[in-house]
């Protein structure tokens, strides 16, 4: 455990999680292009992505219990192959019927990465690095964004839609031959327990980690902390920036490597606030909830086109949503055994990818209804016409913060009843401590 090899296969894993976020994060940057592509409406462009999303929920339970079947190892492999086929359909796309095979594809090999990795990291290292590393693995794997945003935008403008498609393929055929050739399991000396003898028996224990009120409280704090930064670098985002607010494409690309860069300053400090305060790591992920609720009201109000201050302000809060998001899986962690864990991660993994695609598409019929039939983008990306699709976040969000409430409540009780300790209200404890002070 937290040897040299235990390193090399995290970077490996790390590496095979990039190449999954820039194929996930592709078509954000290729919007604008789909659009010209495949003369397609709003709606049938987050139809693909949406496709792509749905896919990836609802493999993430299965695949959870895959894992606890047959090892990280099989999936890691399994799922880098779906995405190259994926990309290779996509860059070959002559409509959108064509390209919705594409996404389907990778959106279930996307499925099969993360949740692997993340259960590469438990195997592999222990004690409080745990925690952190699942951060800096999230947050390190965000660099697929940036390939897309930078070299694979480039390639598309230079080269055209075939070329840069096939070139993000390549990159996991590279990724693919580097975790046959190091990742493993779990080290020789594992003291773990044995993975599930049958499929009977991990959707057995599947079943008993989806009851634990600790899996559902990270499902729900996943659903709520991830889904809004999903939604605007995957699809709307950029078509929002280049036609609602007027920015350059090359400008609207670039800017959503703010996301990242944010992500990647502040991921490493949650998780050493969730390896600190383990019982106030709820308090966190409201805690952003709020501040991405107060960013988007403010730019959704702003009288005319906000401000390009406001905007960025915007897009680094959106940044710490995804590491914010890795906060569920620590739950998972905590409230779940070992052998058990892929289906717990399974199961959190879900959250936030099935609030972001019930919003992607929404927010595409919500764009359509205020345009007439066969408008041209100008007009179907009014700035107005965003202001109005972009509210239902606060519906989709919302729903999610009473459910969590709801789940943690029950956590706690299941905290005192197992440890004795009772989690008090975070401005009770705060008052305590500047007493003790």
């Amino acid at each position: 455990m937290n040897s040299a090899k235990s390193w090399l296969v995290f970077w490996v894993g790390v590496l095979a999680y990039i190449s999954a976020v820039m194929q996930r994060s592709t078509l954000g940057v290729a919007g604008v292009s789909a659009v010209e592509r495949f003369d397609a409406t709003a709606s049938a462009l987050s139809t693909l992505a949406v496709l792509q999303l749905l896919v990836y929920a609802a493999m993430q339970v299965p695949v959870g219990v895959l894992i606890d079947r047959l090892g990280p190892r099989v999936l890691i492999t399994a799922g880098l192959t779906l995405l190259i086929g994926g990309q290779v359909v996509l860059a070959y796309s002559p409509s959108v019927s064509v390209a919705v095979v594409g996404r389907i594809l990778v959106g279930a090999g996307d499925a099969a990465i993360f949740v692997s990795v993340m259960r590469l990291v438990s195997s592999w290292f222990s004690g409080p690095v745990v925690p952190q590393l699942s951060q800096w693995m999230g947050n390190l794997g965000q660099a697929g964004q940036i390939l897309s945003a930078i070299p694979f935008a480039l390639l598309l403008h230079a080269l055209g839609w075939t070329p840069a498609f096939l070139s993000a393929a390549s990159f996991v055929a590279l990724a693919l031959v580097l975790s046959l050739a190091v990742i493993r399991d779990r080290p020789k000396d594992s003291s773990e327990a044995e993975r599930a003898a049958s499929f009977r028996e991990a959707f057995t224990a599947l079943k008993a980690s989806f009851r634990r009120p600790g899996t559902q409280l990270g499902f729900w704090s996943h659903y709520v902390t991830q889904s809004s930064g999903t939604v605007f670098a995957l699809l709307w985002g950029f078509p929002f920036m280049v036609y609602g607010l007027g920015l350059s494409e090359p400008m609207a690309a670039s800017l959503l490597l703010v996301i990242v860069a944010s992500g990647v300053l502040i991921g490493p400090m949650l998780g050493l606030l969730s390896a600190r305060y383990p019982y106030r790591r709820s308090n966190v992920v409201l805690g952003i909830v709020i501040a991405i609720g107060c960013a988007w009201t403010a730019l959704l109000l702003w009288p005319g086109t906000p401000p390009l201050w406001l905007l960025i302000v915007l897009l680094v809060v959106l940044g710490a949503g995804g590491p914010g998001s890795l906060i569920g899986f620590d739950f998972a962690r905590t409230f779940n055994p070992a052998r058990v864990l892929g289906s717990a991660n399974g199961v959190v993994n879900v959250g936030g990818f099935l609030a972001s695609f019930v919003m992607m598409f929404l927010i595409g019929l919500i764009l359509d209804a205020q345009s007439p039939s066969g408008a041209a983008a100008v007009e179907l990306y009014r700035l107005d016409a965003f202001r109005v699709g972009f509210l239902i976040q606060y519906l989709v969000v919302g729903f999610g913060v009473v459910m969590l409430l709801r789940a943690r409540r029950r956590t706690r009780r299941r905290i005192v009843e197992l440890e004795g300790i009772q989690v008090g209200p975070l401005w009770v404890a705060a008052w305590e401590a500047i007493r003790r002070r």
